[in-house]
């Protein structure tokens, strides 16, 4: 799954390397630990040039109340056809999910806490994820929501987590936003080559917790340990 990310790329000269001509009427950055419930920077297919900030966590339009946008946080690519609260969105309401890292944390054998790790482009470049969005009208407000689509993990993620988000090339940001069938094709797990897997402090497992430490690299002096056959960069003892 991908259950919080960031936000820290703050110079728009930075975003539009990635995409070209985006416009933000407002910034609600930087951000280091986005949390589900919380607003994230999205492109919608219906205003594919403008950042909108919309709520994390899918609440479809049919839904009785909006709390069951708790539990859509992420989408799984293998299955979007088959569940209702995914199959209109993917056909129609497609978009993109604006961050540069994301967290994923392992286990400690004997210990209730989880390591966590940043990844990221090891250019530092921000990325989409490809998500999906919905607009909810309740009895006294409209909300537009959106879900992460995750996918199988890459061969950088896979000794972390068995799910990666689905981050989508540059090339491809206009397919995913605009093509009449829904790109399944696209929903890969991105290139491990071009991404980087940094342990963290443990500051950013609070969700409430939103400060540049939770970036900030476990060691600045890191040396790189083989781990399932994959360089992930670990600190000194």
């Amino acid at each position: 799954m991908c259950g919080r990310f960031t936000v820290t790329t703050n110079k728009f000269d930075r975003w539009n390397t990635v995409f070209p001509n985006l416009i933000a009427r407002h910034w609600l950055g930087p951000r280091f630990n986005v949390a589900p419930a919380q607003p994230v920077p999205a492109v919608l297919n219906s205003m594919p040039g403008e950042v909108q900030w919309i709520r994390w966590g899918l609440v479809p339009y049919w839904a009785k109340d909006e709390t069951i946008g708790n539990k859509l946080i992420n989408a799984r690519a293998e299955t979007l056809m088959e569940k209702p609260a995914f199959r209109r969105a993917f056909r129609q309401q497609r978009c993109l999910i604006l961050a540069d890292g994301f967290f994923e944390w392992v286990a400690i054998p004997g210990s209730r806490i989880k390591k966590p790790y940043l990844i990221r482009m090891k250019n530092g470049d921000p990325f989409a994820f490809a998500g999906l969005w919905d607009r909810w009208v309740g009895p006294s407000c409209e909300l537009l929501s959106c879900t992460i689509i995750t996918t199988p993990p890459n061969e950088l993620v896979a000794p972390i987590h068995n799910r990666m988000p689905a981050i989508l090339a540059a090339a491809s940001h206009e397919r995913w936003l605009h093509d009449t069938a829904p790109p399944r094709e696209l929903l890969l797990p991105f290139p491990a080559d071009a991404m980087s897997a940094i342990p963290v402090s443990t500051v950013v497992n609070p969700p409430a917790h939103d400060a540049p430490e939770c970036i900030e690299p476990e060691s600045r002096q890191g040396e790189l340990l083989q781990f399932n056959s994959v360089n992930i960069e670990r600190p000194r003892r």
